[in-house]
């Protein structure tokens, strides 16, 4: 059973975010006393047959409907990697784009936390792959089994790096 922030009040709230353009991964984790519980998770999937601008569009609408309901204090997103598809790094800059303004304009700080900041914050080696990624969030927020998602998984990976690491700021 994952711990639930509701029998606890939180000091700090953190929406985590694995930015793309075609799924956006999400979680919202509360920082309770030191302890990290789970709050929620999901996706934001455009699909690729409408225009760039609707989908990006989409994405805004999304997570300023996530910051509304959940009212993160503080959020953090995974840099841009680029690795061997260069072409993918322009659509996902552009949902990061959107994903920082939302933030911007509701006033929530906006942490870049690097992809091997995340995996050594969560697995404690920047040489993790993604199964031991996932595993970890499931263990380290009780969950009964990974979730679903592979962005999803990693956005909450990102939330509990942030917790970990407080002073952890564009993935230093």
């Amino acid at each position: 059973m994952p711990r639930k922030s509701s029998k606890v009040k939180f000091t700090r709230r953190v929406l985590g975010i694995d930015p793309g353009l075609a799924s956006t991964g999400w979680g919202v984790l509360d920082d309770a006393d030191g302890n990290i519980c789970y709050v929620d998770h999901g996706v934001i999937i455009t699909k690729p047959d409408r225009p760039r601008a609707e989908r990006l569009f989409i994405i805004l609408q999304y997570i300023r409907s996530i910051i509304e309901k959940y009212k993160p204090t503080e959020a953090a997103i995974e840099n841009l990697y680029f690795g061997k598809n260069v072409s993918s790094a322009i659509p996902v800059a552009e949902a990061r784009g959107v994903i920082s303004a939302a933030a911007a304009e509701n006033g929530i700080p906006l942490r870049e936390l690097t992809p091997n900041a995340v995996k050594a914050g969560v697995v404690g080696s920047a040489r993790a792959d993604k199964k031991q990624v996932q595993e970890m969030v499931k263990i380290i927020l009780g969950l009964e089994e990974i979730p679903k998602s592979d962005h999803a998984a990693d956005a909450l990976a990102a939330a509990i790096c942030a917790i970990n690491s407080p002073s952890m700021i564009n993935g230093t």
